[in-house]
């Protein structure tokens, strides 16, 4: 897949103020600074799409882009440690659980985790939450540009074995850098099978 039209639809406090679903959508999210916003401005080729800050939980809404006319990407706000009022986090909670349960024209969830760490008990959770309603998911490793294969590597196995104790089979993952663009075409074909699969 070749992103060739990438372009802001609409910011919504709730999945009932989202856009009509008369596209398809993919949704990614990820604890607080796990480099999303880079991620979807790799993807999309726009670095000014998404916006990017060294500052957690900067989105705070539920962001909506159009995709070569055809699919929404949805850029959902980050779990975790963000230095946010505890009841704008009870907010978001309930905004992203309303919307990931909710969403009729959802296809797939992107879950981005930072390669870098050991596993996070809270990305562990939130995996087998989704796992727990049938959602439908994939993992993604960022900053594997911060380390060395081995380590991304080492990494991803850690997790694997982990989930191994709550999955028959495990979700697809991928190892990605927003930096030197590693991870960006399998990640691309993958999406655009997962999209050519449900063309509305």
């Amino acid at each position: 897949m070749k992103i060739q039209q990438s372009e802001f639809t609409k910011s919504s406090s709730s999945y009932l103020q989202c856009p009509d679903p008369d596209h398809n959508e993919i949704a990614f999210i990820g604890r607080s600074n796990v480099g999303k916003s880079s991620l979807i401005n790799m993807l999309t080729n726009n670095k000014k799409l998404a916006k990017v800050s060294g500052r957690p939980g900067k989105t705070q809404l539920i962001n909506h882009f159009q995709i070569n006319n055809q699919w929404y990407l949805v850029d959902l706000p980050g779990y975790g440690w963000a230095k946010v009022a505890k009841t704008d986090k009870a907010t978001w909670g309930e905004m992203i659980h309303d919307y990931l349960l909710n969403r009729t024209n959802l296809l797939l969830i992107f879950v981005l985790v930072d390669s870098r760490l050991t596993p996070q008990p809270i990305d562990v959770e939130f995996i087998n939450c989704l796992g727990e309603n049938g959602l439908p998911l994939a993992i993604i490793f960022t900053k594997t540009d911060k380390q060395s294969k081995n380590k991304t590597q080492s990494s991803i196995a850690k997790y694997k074995k982990i989930l191994k104790s709550y999955w028959d089979e495990l979700p697809p993952t991928f190892a990605t850098s927003s930096f030197n663009f590693d991870g960006k075409e399998e990640l691309l074909n993958y999406i655009d099978s997962v999209v050519k699969k449900n063309i509305k």
